[in-house]
């Protein structure tokens, strides 16, 4: 995966946008105005790219066990959040995988209301 495939793939997703809230350089992905996924622009031109994901604690915890590639959320909570780098450890499959589970779980957080807008605006 690249930084292009990154880009695309969240934005495929319903009602994600694109923001720079902390500086140029940390790409932000959020839905209903909630992040899900951040990752360093200048990493990935340095090729030692990763990625900032919101995770189920106790799923989070078993990934860190399982995955060397996995580490606590860099600057973010520890519990929530996962620290995923890009190596051979984890597939490009799998990191798919772990941009859904981080939507899905911000998705689920928001209210009701808000999620009925993102589903109405995609149709």
């Amino acid at each position: 995966m690249n930084v292009q495939q990154l880009y695309e793939f969240c934005l495929s997703k319903k009602g994600v946008t694109e923001h720079f809230p902390f500086d140029e350089d940390t790409l932000v992905f959020k839905v209903g105005s909630k992040m899900f996924c951040l990752t360093s622009l200048k990493e990935w031109e340095k090729n030692t790219p990763s990625l900032n994901l919101k995770c189920d604690p106790e799923r989070a915890e078993e990934l860190r066990a399982e995955f060397e590639a996995i580490q606590p959320g860099y600057h973010m909570s520890k519990i929530h959040w996962n620290t995923i780098s890009f190596n051979n450890d984890v597939t490009d499959k799998m990191m798919c995988e772990l941009i859904n589970h981080s939507y899905e779980l911000v998705f689920k957080s928001l209210t009701k209301k808000t999620q009925n807008e993102i589903l109405q605006n995609e149709n």
